[in-house]
């Protein structure tokens, strides 16, 4: 499931919204979920563009892949369960992309824990 999950989260880039922010050199430090929205919608035109899209993917797929490994144990509690077959990559990094953005109360927020409020409300575990 893992590279499942690794192309769930590539092919979500490719369909990335037409609405694009400037990157900076600050957006990389990640501090909001707001430098990570910039990060993955920067327009293909931002000298930074290459840098920002793979630091996105990276950040998302990482911070996934991460709660993956955490919550494979016979004893993990599991929060967030992919539909079989789980969406593309880029599709759900899009679906996180628009949903950030309905929900701008979060955009000050640390990313990853938006990441995976995202995740929970989206696809949360059956108890």
């Amino acid at each position: 499931m893992t590279s499942r999950a690794v192309g769930f989260f590539l092919l979500v880039l490719l369909t990335l919204p037409a609405v694009v922010y400037a990157v900076s050199e600050k957006d990389f430090e990640v501090q909001t979920t707001q430098d990570l929205i910039n990060l993955c919608t920067a327009a293909t035109d931002d000298p930074l563009y290459p840098h920002a899209v793979n630091f996105c993917h990276g950040y998302l797929v990482g911070a996934f892949q991460y709660y993956q490994s955490s919550t494979s144990g016979p004893k993990a509690t599991k929060l967030v369960c992919l539909p079989d077959p789980a969406p593309s990559r880029n599709t759900a990094i899009k679906m996180f992309i628009d949903w950030g953005k309905a929900h701008s109360q979060y955009m000050k927020e640390k990313p990853v824990e938006t990441e995976f409020r995202f995740l929970m409300e989206k696809w949360p575990c059956k108890p």
